[in-house]
């Protein structure tokens, strides 16, 4: 089996086509839940197409500082993947003002292989995902290995295509403003994390994670300690 090198992740990109994309922006406020259709002709097969179907779940975008450049997490996607995002994250400075997908996880997916043209399971599929008329479906023809990596780009195009409606839904709460050196939106998740960890003290130490994370522990240091000594 040829072995992957560190440029795979590029073939998979440029041949990623999202052929129906999903019709509403990622959630500003909660959870977004995509359902995707990748479909693939397998490789050395002629005649031979791959379909996967399952779901990606992206969490709210987060303010981030100016200086918060904690790695993104990636459940269950592969090397390629990580080394894709990797370079995103090191050459996209424009949407670093929100971090998507804190966790982007790859949910439970099925496949089949099918006998046909690549065009006609395309034309299929459209059809069936047009007739359910979910604004959070798409269809993506992508590669077989590293398949993935199409998910990560699906995911990236999605985000870079929210940023000016969820700044704009930001905005309106003015989460962005500044308090005491923080943004009002970084303020309000660690108050919730202070008031999480106050009824379960398993929550103290990925309380002093975040405070750590965002560089703002020496503001909070005093309360937090005092947290930990009744907890």
């Amino acid at each position: 089996m040829k072995q992957p090198t560190q440029f795979d992740f590029w073939y998979a990109v440029n041949n990623t086509h999202v052929v129906v994309p999903p019709r509403r922006h990622l959630e500003t406020f909660g959870n977004t839940l995509i359902h995707y259709h990748l479909i693939a002709e397998m490789m050395d097969e002629p005649g031979r197409v791959r379909i996967r179907t399952g779901k990606l779940q992206a969490n709210p975008p987060q303010i981030i500082m100016p200086s918060d450049l904690a790695e993104l997490s990636l459940e269950g996607f592969g090397d390629e993947a990580a080394k894709y995002m990797k370079w995103l994250k090191e050459n996209e400075d424009h949407v670093r003002i929100l971090r998507y997908g804190y966790v982007l996880k790859q949910q439970t997916f099925t496949e089949e292989i099918v006998t046909d043209s690549i065009k006609a399971v395309l034309d299929r599929v459209k059809n069936d995902v047009t007739a359910q008329n979910d604004p959070f479906r798409a269809v993506l023809r992508g590669v077989d290995e590293p398949w993935d990596v199409c998910l990560v780009r699906l995911f990236w195009l999605l985000a870079t295509n929210s940023v000016e409606t969820n700044v704009r839904e930001l905005s309106e709460r003015r989460m962005f403003e500044i308090k005491d050196g923080i943004p009002v939106g970084i303020r309000n998740e660690i108050e919730q994390a202070f008031a999480a960890a106050s009824m379960n003290a398993s929550l103290v130490k990925p309380l002093g994670v975040l405070l750590q994370k965002h560089g703002v522990f020496d503001q909070y240091q005093d309360r937090f300690f005092a947290l930990m000594k009744r907890s």
